[in-house]
């Protein structure tokens, strides 16, 4: 049998196969960040398709960290039933529902926030020459932040999402904290790889205590900057462990501070899993399961890198955005080779 195709327990939960679908924004929600009957109309057929995990895209948890008009948020209360029905939307058929929540930090559109946006240190992320000059977040508003990631977990939860994940990745907040590019602190939040991890680490925490046991703490890593002088792969191996240490129990493989395009990593990156030989690495120091994405197009290629152990779970984003259907065929090439 295909090794996408077997299934795989994540926390309590049991996936029917190895694919996923990626956050990815689909700008459906409306100016208020509330998840709407798009929303629903956009993941549903995904699920339907034979998808084991759905991850709904990047969540804003405060006003200030939003990245665009049309994102999905879930800072307040009253968020909580428009985003239910996207969960309920994806556990109907037959797939394990996850929300990815998110502060864009540096990233966040300073006309749509209304003021400079708030960052670890007053930098500009690289790669993003339309930025504005961020402010730098005081010891009390980063309080404020982990505090207001935690309310959207529980959010998400009551929502009836399984899975929650935070965003360490593609140049946001967590992101710019732990990056050495875009972290200039001289507090316990900066300098030393330790402290640059201290945000991440102590949000997770914070986040894991706030849920029950049934809820999986996922986090998408950032896995290497693309930059020099950015995060490596050899900081994020180091850095793996300690994430699983303080509760997160399923790692979202990614990279890219500017965003997570191949051109990022050289000409010679594969055009499919350009990501794998992160994920692959990070697989070998941790004990809970691994995502890899990175243009994976075709069933083959996605069953190989899991036969291979590169990854445990497979994230097919572009290629499912342009085809809602791509589970289900990915199912019937793969049984037909069999053959």
């Amino acid at each position: 049998m295909s090794r996408l195709l077997s299934p795989l327990k994540l926390g309590p939960y049991r996936l029917r196969n190895r694919i996923a679908m990626p956050p990815m924004a689909s700008e459906t929600a409306d100016e208020r960040g509330m998840a709407t009957d798009t929303t629903v109309a956009y993941y549903a057929p995904r699920a339907r398709a034979g998808t084991a995990l759905i991850i709904v895209e990047h969540t804003y948890v405060v006003p200030q960290g939003r990245r665009s008009r049309h994102q999905l948020g879930l800072y307040s209360d009253d968020h909580v039933a428009p985003i239910r029905r996207v969960a309920e939307a994806i556990k109907a058929e037959g797939a394990v529902a996850a929300i990815q929540l998110t502060h864009a930090g540096a990233a966040a559109d300073h006309e749509l926030i209304g003021c400079a946006p708030e960052a670890p240190s007053e930098v500009r992320p690289p790669g993003r020459p339309n930025a504005a000059q961020p402010t730098a977040m005081s010891p009390a508003r980063v309080a404020e932040v982990q505090r207001a990631f935690v309310d959207a977990a529980v959010r998400a939860w009551r929502a009836g999402f399984q899975v929650i994940e935070l965003h360490a990745a593609h140049g946001y907040l967590l992101n710019q904290f732990f990056s050495p590019l875009t972290n200039l602190r001289s507090d316990a939040y900066g300098g030393s790889m330790e402290n640059r991890l201290r945000f991440s680490l102590e949000t997770v925490a914070m986040v894991r205590a706030a849920l029950p046991d049934d809820a999986v703490v996922a986090m998408r890593l950032g896995a290497d900057d693309g930059f020099e002088g950015g995060i490596t792969l050899e900081d994020s191996v180091w850095a793996a462990p300690r994430l699983v240490e303080a509760g997160v129990g399923f790692l979202d493989i990614s990279g890219g501070l500017a965003g997570s395009g191949r051109d990022r990593f050289g000409p010679d990156a594969p055009a499919e899993g350009y990501f794998a030989r992160l994920a692959e690495a990070i697989r070998r120091v941790v004990d809970v399961p691994v995502m890899v994405t990175g243009g994976i197009v075709n069933p083959s290629t996605a069953d190989a890198l899991v036969g291979k152990g590169v990854a445990d779970v497979i994230g097919v984003g572009r290629a499912m955005l342009s085809d809602p259907d791509w589970s289900s065929r990915a199912m019937r090439e793969l049984a037909a080779a069999e053959l």
